[in-house]
């Protein structure tokens, strides 16, 4: 197994980097699912298609990493079907994570794409890297977090505006279980077993999905 990247959790002091570490704990941890917001198109299964990122190169490098905080899934996927994932930084745990180094552009059309608004816009990055967190808008995925640095770039992940306890908690689809699940164990530093266990606790899949479902569905999907 791979060993996780240690994060400095100080905040960076370069507040105009050239790169970051996008660090996805949800479907986006799969390389395969992560082209599609890179490179367009659309997924399979989906309706959905994806406008793709100005620079469409993948990742340099994907690197496994925990984030301090949790997972839960929440509102109502309109690709999926189900529970979204989100974090929330200000919970005692931990959230297993994939940090993707991408160019500054890249993450702005990832995020942008998220937002569900067009690639190409530029983000004020001065305030999530001085503070650690800044609201870009009132809807999920348009608040981003700075868990702080790898190799002296930002670790820069985004989430929804509220807590985990104020909202409703939503069981997530099979399908959205198997990439998230899939896309933690491509990363290669945790197990079937960890992973199943891992994402079988999160809050809105915990008495929904237990860890023997969760490991049946990837072997169902053939880990895809």
């Amino acid at each position: 197994m791979k060993a996780l990247e240690s994060i400095d959790p100080t905040l960076p002091k370069d507040w105009h980097p050239e790169q970051v570490w996008y660090t996805s704990y949800g479907s986006n941890m799969h390389l395969d699912r992560l082209a599609f917001y890179i490179r367009g198109g659309q997924p399979p299964g989906t309706a959905k298609e994806y406008p793709g990122c100005r620079n469409p190169a993948m990742p340099t490098r994907s690197i496994a990493v925990e984030l301090t905080g949790a997972m839960y899934f929440a509102t109502e996927s309109p690709v999926w079907g189900g529970g979204r994932a989100f974090y929330d930084p200000q919970v005692s745990g931990r959230v297993l994570a994939r940090a993707h180094l991408v160019t500054v552009d890249q993450f702005f059309d990832i995020a942008a794409q998220e937002m569900y608004r067009d690639p190409g816009m530029s983000l004020d990055l001065v305030d999530v890297l001085r503070n650690g967190r800044a609201v870009l808008g009132e809807g999920r995925y348009e608040t981003l977090v700075c868990a702080g640095q790898v190799d002296g770039l930002p670790v820069l992940t985004f989430t929804a505006p509220w807590g985990m306890d104020d909202v409703q908690w939503v069981p997530p689809s099979p399908a959205y279980v198997s990439f998230l699940s899939s896309g933690l164990l491509s990363a290669g530093a945790w197990d079937l077993q960890a992973v199943a266990s891992y994402v079988a606790a999160c809050p809105g899949a915990s008495g929904h999905w237990s860890e023997q479902a969760i490991a049946t569905l990837l072997g169902e999907w053939g880990g895809q």
